[in-house]
């Protein structure tokens, strides 16, 4: 029969008539609930099977539900009322739709958005771990706690978490996706909101308290004291240099601070741990003695030295003049490297202006204290050109100790303008100890005077009027500087090369060409030889004056009855000068 026939009886084969019809229909209607799609009904168990369970909820027709949405179903009998969900109240097949299931949940969801209303803690198990923090069972539903509302402190491992049991408070419901978020961190601020406050109103400068590394940056270490965070900056965590708060402390770590300073209203606290030691600088001189041997870490270097940390908060420099007696530190590189343990020597102390010099060189024995026994003056040694100077040649006598040749101490016979003309860097070269000054960490060594000095015979050798033939070796304003017999330099003026003026000297002349000439001036004090060429021709056949001319394209010479020419003013002073430096 159809819903509408199922009335249709006959009595005594005869049917009921329409009005008939129409109240018994009213009537079984009346016998039935009303129900609303979408809401939970009471229903009685009328049959339990192998696989559903028959309810009998007062409507016209019966619904099924799965036996598995019943884990109680042991518990159950027939007639029993249990509560179930009108998903639809007719299916394809004509029958209601309900789940046992669906109910349960929307009890607990009912329960949940009243606790969101009012406030009310709930109670969850944290289940497992998805992207941006957990899921946890509230009364059986899956709620999401974000990993920002776990704790007012950050959590490091959330696996740590998993199947523990907490309180919580919902945050937030969408009804429509049937989702919620909780939040632990919430019930923790509550609770410590208290103990902000009783913290805030009694902070004191100076005071001590006891807190857990909550953070840590590069600037410093956020400490939570227990519902209020203080900082305590890079500077005031080690009265040593730190390069990271990493080096001092580490995360969860229980501490002693100080408090340095704090604005109420901004609830800003400023920290210091260093403070709670002694300064490292009292009493300083009593610990480190003048002469004091040392060791410390190497914390940096400069262009002029190193500094090292002799202990947390104490560092001395040693200076690049202070690391060796015998190398040329230019850098202190050279010696030492970054974060290098070494040991030193206490030179000076400045407590007022927490200063300290330190010494490596003073371990081990000064060498220039017993180079007066090693390198006696006038003892012969051999070096190596170390480096060239105007004034002098540098030359390594051994590793560390050097001493210079002056320029004028290379040669007794030549005007050496640069010591590059005679020898350049890496030669070795042999010398004579000329002096020594320990103090001021010199050698003076001479080359030239390895042989006798020339000039004590050079007098007779060039006696004035002395005939004597030379090259020319240099072309200077005033003359030409010519090479002699027995290596020794003569200066001839440019008013002994020619009896006419001269209009263009290095044209007339070049370097290389021989010169007969004639000594008429020695000094062998100033080691100083003058020449003149016009006194070798005066007397000479006039063919032989005519090829001097020829040779250097100079202006007729006419010697015969020719007096003598004196040198002049500057011509004498070039003859000075060239002779100073043999």
């Amino acid at each position: 029969m159809s819903q509408n026939n199922e009335i249709d009886v006959l009595i005594d084969d005869k049917p009921y008539s329409d009005e008939e019809m129409k109240m018994l229909t009213e009537m079984y209607e009346g016998t039935l609930g009303k129900i609303t799609q979408g809401e939970i009904v009471k229903g009685k168990i009328a049959f339990i099977g192998h696989n559903d369970v028959v309810l009998d909820i007062g409507f016209k027709s019966e619904g099924t539900v799965p036996i598995g949405e019943f884990p109680n179903i042991k518990d159950l009998k027939i007639g029993d009322e249990v509560e179930v969900f009108l998903e639809s109240i007719e299916d394809k097949d004509g029958q209601m739709v309900l789940s046992r299931k669906r109910a349960d949940f929307m009890r607990v969801w009912e329960k949940v958005t009243r606790s969101y209303t009012s406030g009310e803690v709930v109670q969850g198990k944290i289940i497992r771990r998805i992207k941006g923090g957990l899921v946890v069972d509230v009364l059986g539903i899956d709620a999401f706690l974000p990993g920002s509302q776990i704790d007012v402190r950050p959590v490091r491992d959330f696996d740590a978490l998993l199947g523990k049991e907490m309180d919580f408070r919902v945050v937030k419901v969408n009804h429509p996706s049937e989702n919620i978020v909780v939040s632990h961190k919430i019930l923790v601020e509550e609770e410590l909101s208290g103990q902000r406050k009783t913290i805030l109103s009694g902070l004191e400068k100076g005071q001590i308290l006891e807190g857990i590394v909550k953070a840590i940056a590069d600037f410093g270490v956020f400490i939570d004291l227990g519902g209020v965070d203080g900082l305590v900056h890079i500077t005031d965590l080690s009265w040593g240099r730190i390069n990271h708060p990493s080096e001092v402390v580490k995360l969860d770590q229980t501490v002693n601070v100080v408090v340095l300073d704090f604005d109420g209203e901004k609830k800003r606290i400023s920290l210091g741990m260093k403070q709670l030691q002694a300064h490292p600088w009292e009493k300083i001189d009593e610990r480190y003695p003048i002469g004091k041997k040392v060791s410390g870490k190497v914390v940096s270097l400069t262009d002029y030295g190193a500094f090292i940390e002799i202990e947390k908060g104490i560092e001395g420099l040693i200076h690049i003049s202070e690391m060796s007696w015998t190398q040329h530190v230019k850098h202190p590189s050279q010696i030492v490297s970054m974060g290098q343990v070494i040991e030193a020597v206490i030179l000076s102390l400045d407590a007022a202006g927490k200063k300290i010099s330190l010494g490596m060189k003073q371990l081990e024995p000064d060498p220039w204290s017993s180079l007066m026994v090693k390198y006696p003056i006038g003892s012969k040694h051999s070096g190596t050109v170390r480096n060239l100077t105007n004034f002098g040649v540098f030359v390594e006598l051994e590793q560390g100790i050097d001493g210079l040749i002056h320029i004028s101490d290379l040669s007794w016979t030549k005007k050496i303008r640069h010591p590059g003309e005679i020898v350049k860097k890496g030669d070795a070269i042999d010398v004579v100890i000329l002096g020594v000054d320990v103090d001021q960490r010199r050698i003076s060594l001479g080359h030239k005077q390895l042989n006798d000095n020339p000039w004590d015979t050079f007098g007779s050798q060039y006696k004035v009027n002395t005939e004597v033939e030379g090259k020319v070796v240099r072309i200077i304003e005033k003359g030409v500087i010519v090479e002699l017999p027995l290596g020794v330099d003569g200066f001839v003026p440019l008013s002994q090369l020619s009896q006419t003026p001269i209009k263009n000297l290095a044209e007339a002349f070049q370097i290389g060409d021989k010169l007969p000439m004639s000594v008429i001036e020695f000094d062998g004090e100033s080691k100083k030889i003058v020449l003149s060429v016009v006194e070798y021709l005066r007397g000479k056949e006039q063919s032989i004056v005519d090829d001097y001319v020829a040779e250097h394209k100079l202006p007729p010479i006419t010697l015969k009855d020719a007096l003598p020419v004196e040198m002049t003013a500057e011509e004498k002073k070039a003859a000075d000068e060239e002779a100073s430096l043999k």
